[in-house]
Order: C-alpha cells, then structure tokens, then sequence
C-alpha cells in the first residue's frame, strides 16, 4: 500500500502543487510504504517512524523485511536520511542491496534497542553510511 492510498485527509490528491505533498506529508501516510533498492528488489516495508522528540527531527523508520506473510519478520532501524522518496513509484527507495540488509544489524519485535543510545545510533549510520543528523545540529 502507498502513501495516496492511505491519506484520509486528501492531502496527496490535488495537483502537484495544490497540497503539502510531497515536501510535507503526514507520518501516518507513510507507515506500511514499500521500500525498495535501485536494483528493484522489495525489501519490505516502513512500520514505524521514529522522532526524537527534542529536536523534533525524524531519526529512523522502522523497517520490516523477510519472514513470511509477517511471520518470522526481522526489524530494522534505518537513518531516514538514507531513504529516498520515490514520487513515481509511490514507495521508498534505500540505497543497499538486499544481501546487505540481510545482514544488517536488526531486532524482533519484542526486543527494541536504546534508540537514544548515541552509540547504538553511531552504529546504525556507520551501517548505512550516513551521518547522524544530531552532528548536523551541532554545527
């Protein structure tokens, strides 16, 4: 399921231009988005956004990826800078290929790491490659 499809509001259904999207958009539209590599590869879908509530930036979605039919589903935290909205597509974009998120430091349902952990988060960039948008802040 999309963004468009999920929006109560109307917000995405006007012409490009006419509403907040996609510049602005709702978190819970976004929840249940696909995700997907450049290589076309599904690699699961956003399950939760997470904000750091004193800066007020988005720091991760929480993606979901393998299993089957949602069980056995590994739980990743992925930068939200390493995602890319896909206007066309209507779905995320995360740069890595698939054997690389196999592999990627991740968590079951029932068992959430410190998010707030500066070191955990340190870990999770270093992963993606990105940088922690706390740094960014900073300067």
């Amino acid at each position: 399921m999309n963004y468009t499809e999920r929006d109560p509001y109307g917000m995405y259904k006007g012409e490009a231009g006419t509403g907040p999207g996609p510049e602005l958009m709702g978190a819970n539209t976004l929840t249940g988005n696909d995700v997907y590599n450049a290589a076309g590869d599904d690699l699961g879908d956003i399950k939760e956004i997470m904000l750091d509530m004193h800066s007020g930036q988005v720091a991760y979605a929480v993606l979901s990826f393998g299993g089957f039919m949602g069980m056995g589903d590994k739980l990743f935290a992925v930068p939200w800078s390493a995602l890319t909205l896909d206007t066309v597509n209507k779905r995320f974009t995360l740069n890595v290929d698939k054997s690389r998120l196999e592999e990627a430091p991740g968590f079951d349902q029932d068992q959430w790491p410190n998010m707030a952990d500066p070191a955990w988060a340190k870990s999770i960039h270093s992963y993606y490659g990105t940088k922690p948008y706390a740094d960014s802040l900073s300067n």
